[in-house]
């Protein structure tokens, strides 16, 4: 795609499902790649693959609810690549009490959620966007979903932190739309990643029913919503921010 040579981007939660295929799918259109997650073996390994392949990558450790962290990756990139143009602000988790009335719904679980979901986001765009500043422009995509854009029974505190992702990403790109830094936001769709293998725990009928909801009769790969997140950031998408994308199979459609 147009415009990613050589440029520079973090990728959060790049470690595993859609992260993972969205930093080697970076790589693949020249960019550097910062990947960045809690999971240290699986990240060293994503950036060791780009390596292998003739790219560049780096692994940061990073806990996105953490501010000191956020800033360390930041710092980071540009300790080593001098710049950042493009972020893929991913990271995110599922609620550990799924399938839960909102009276029942733990406070534990729902700010957990707000922290790494909501305030992740808020954190990455904080330290991300003045270097790109720095730098004259820059594309942002962050990881929202379907349930950022409409609500789900017997899901609150998920529901909520993934709406907050949407607003987030619509306040700054209207802050930064003078200053050449698009912010936009991905909604996928139930996407085949290790959280929604956990999610469906080898329960045919539970995936039956998942699969049900998307009107295209099955979910998506990372690789589908990995395509997205890099075309947001390609010069290609250019006139793009400020949106909330469903890639989802028709799903909020309905």
């Amino acid at each position: 795609m147009k415009g990613l040579k050589e440029k520079v981007v973090i990728v959060t939660g790049g470690s595993q499902g859609i992260g993972r295929a969205a930093a080697l799918a970076f790589a693949r259109e020249g960019a550097k790649v910062v990947v960045a997650d809690v999971l240290v073996e699986d990240g060293e390994e994503i950036a060791k693959m780009i390596g292998d392949a003739g790219g560049e990558a780096i692994f940061v450790k990073t806990d996105v609810s953490r501010e000191d962290q956020v800033k360390a990756m930041v710092n980071r990139t540009i300790e080593v690549y001098g710049k950042l143009d493009c972020a893929f602000n991913n990271a995110g988790v599922e609620s550990e009490n799924a399938l839960t009335p909102l009276i029942d719904a733990p406070v534990e679980d729902f700010d957990r959620l707000i922290s790494i979901n909501l305030r992740g986001v808020f954190l990455c765009l904080k330290y991300e966007i003045p270097e790109m500043l720095k730098a004259g422009g820059g594309a942002i995509v962050n990881t929202s979903s379907v349930a950022g854009l409409v609500g789900f029974q017997l899901s609150a505190p998920y529901v909520a932190s993934k709406h907050g992702v949407v607003g987030l990403t619509k306040a700054a790109a209207l802050d930064y739309a003078t200053s050449n830094i698009r912010v936009n936001a991905l909604c996928p769709g139930v996407t085949l990643t290790p959280m929604v293998d956990d999610l469906i725990g080898g329960d045919s009928e539970m995936e039956s029913l998942i699969v049900g909801v998307h009107p295209m009769g099955r979910l998506a790969s990372p690789e589908e919503m990995a395509q997205t997140a890099v075309w947001l950031c390609s010069d290609e998408a250019s006139f793009v921010t400020g949106v909330a994308l469903a890639v989802d199979g028709g799903l909020v459609a309905q």
